[in-house]
């Protein structure tokens, strides 16, 4: 890997700070080699596989009657396994900053494949004795492209938990400690298996010690980065761009962007679109910004909309029975309709009805308002405990989370998802502050992280917090493992009234 033969800058380290520094680049180059050897096993993998396939179980499909020396096949492996490696270089997947890079990263993986398919193919063209079975290129592009994923995904697991127990981390200075480089200080600690350990900052505004974060102190000033560097053993720069005029921001990319132990990174200047993320894109060989409209795109949409769609289906034919029951429990208990409609913001801030079962009475608006008191309760926090607007069953379904049964239907027409931050309405939105553009770039869902969090019993601050933790740490395994986090939090009960 480029990083991971690059000598840090310790000249002027000693002690526990030099053992330590050197404890984090040797774990570099054990991460190099085990990617390396990972992707060796699971090559050669798929290419045995392959040949199992084609030659060995008998498929009515293959031509039979060809032959099929395992010498001949073995020795091919053995020459290509290497070469698939140096693919992969070419493609930069031994590039730390490409390196646990979810769906981006299996993508190079299997574009790589396909293009050293693509060379052996070439090579059949120009040598007509170098003759191969057409079903083994075949399934070997498939069964490669895929065992490298798998085994990519494994190491990523790996290392991931590693990093949450200090592990495999990267050592990190941030140029500037305005709001925005905070910000960013913020979103690393929240998330730890993302592998940055924030040193401190750099900043000419504080003074050297000033600590604005808990344990990220201003380590010193702009001018002196390079020391910073040499003697706090760091691995990458982040410079938040609002921090800093033009002349210094082009002075440390001066210093730093051709170095070869230290990556120079910039952040957008839009601290308030973290979660949601930017692109660069080059118009006219220029490059320019533009705002991710939707937190999630390509496999991940399709993966989530499958989850939606599999889970809110089955889960509707089997409880539309007990759908019917709490209908009529509802008429019988107080005058109005069985359903209620929230007006709420989905994706791309255009509003919606949310479906619930009614647990209020009709007139809870009227009773909210001829209680002062009451009302400023409910403005704190939109919840109330033993809310007296809410009816005998409304308190079984809320206690149960029955009443959001409905909200399955809003799922199945691509308004809401199983798993997501929270609905809101578009005044109570203005209470998220820098963070309310990102609530557009996501499906609000029937269940998340405030739900297993402790639900109603947490802070309108913690269920902002936890609402952006989500969005900006979406994974398909994160909503599978909610889902399953939910069962219990919803037999349990707490916090739900």
């Amino acid at each position: 890997m480029t990083q991971a033969n690059a000598r840090p800058l310790t000249g002027q380290l000693s002690g526990p700070l030099q053992v330590a520094v050197n404890a984090r680049w040797a774990e570099r180059l054990l991460l190099s080699i085990a990617l390396t050897a990972v992707d060796l096993t699971t090559v050669l993998l798929g290419f045995r596989l392959a040949y199992i396939i084609r030659f060995e179980v008998g498929i009515s499909w293959f031509y039979q009657h060809m032959e099929s020396p395992l010498d001949f096949y073995s020795r091919l492996v053995f020459l290509l396994a290497p070469a698939w490696l140096i693919v992969f270089r070419l493609f930069g997947l031994y590039d730390f900053k490409n390196l646990f890079g979810g769906m981006r990263e299996y993508a190079q993986v299997f574009n790589a494949c396909t293009l050293g398919m693509m060379l052996i193919i070439l090579f059949t063209f120009f040598d007509p004795n170098f003759v191969i079975a057409r079903g083994w290129v075949i399934l070997s592009w498939v069964l490669v492209s895929l065992s490298v994923g798998v085994g990519r995904f494994a190491l990523r697991r790996v290392v991931q938990q590693m990093r949450v127990n200090g592990r495999f981390l990267t050592t990190v200075l941030i140029v500037g400690a305005n709001e925005e480089g905070q910000a960013i200080a913020e979103q690393f600690q929240a998330n730890r298996r993302a592998g940055i350990w924030v040193a401190g900052f750099a900043d000419d505004e504080l003074a050297q010690g000033s600590e604005l974060l808990p344990g990220l102190p201003v380590l010193g000033s702009v001018d002196s980065v390079a020391t910073l560097v040499r003697y706090h053993g760091i691995q990458e720069i982040i410079i938040a761009s609002t921090a800093l005029p033009r002349e210094k921001l082009l002075n440390l990319f001066q210093s730093f962007g051709a170095a070869d132990d230290i990556t120079i990174r910039m952040s957008s200047g839009l601290y308030e679109m973290l979660t949601t993320g930017v692109e660069v894109q080059e118009v006219g060989n220029v490059p320019l910004l533009s705002i991710n409209k939707v937190r999630l795109t390509g496999a991940d949409v399709f993966m989530k909309r499958m989850l939606d769609l599999l889970v809110s289906t089955v889960v509707l034919l089997v409880s539309w029975p007990f759908m019917v029951a709490i209908a009529l429990a509802i008429k019988f208990d107080s005058p109005g309709p069985v359903f209620y409609r929230r007006r709420v913001v989905g994706v791309g801030g255009k509003s919606f009805d949310a479906l619930k079962f009614r647990t209020m009475y009709v007139d809870a608006e009227e009773r909210l308002a001829r209680d002062p008191d009451l009302r400023h309760r409910f403005e704190e926090n939109y919840k109330l405990k033993d809310d007296p607007r809410v009816t005998r069953v409304g308190r079984f379904l809320r206690r149960t989370s029955l009443d959001e049964l409905p909200q399955l239907f809003n799922v199945l027409w691509g308004q809401m998802s199983l798993v997501g931050p929270r609905m809101i309405t578009s005044e109570e939105r203005a209470r998220y502050g820098k963070w309310r553009m990102n609530l557009s770039t996501v499906k609000p869902g029937i269940t998340g992280l405030w739900q297993v969090s402790g639900r109603s019993d947490l802070s309108y601050r913690e269920r902002v917090m936890l609402d952006m933790h989500y969005i900006r740490n979406y994974s398909i395994w994160l909503d599978l493992h909610l889902l399953w986090r939910t069962i219990p939090a919803v037999l349990k009960g707490h916090g739900a009234y």
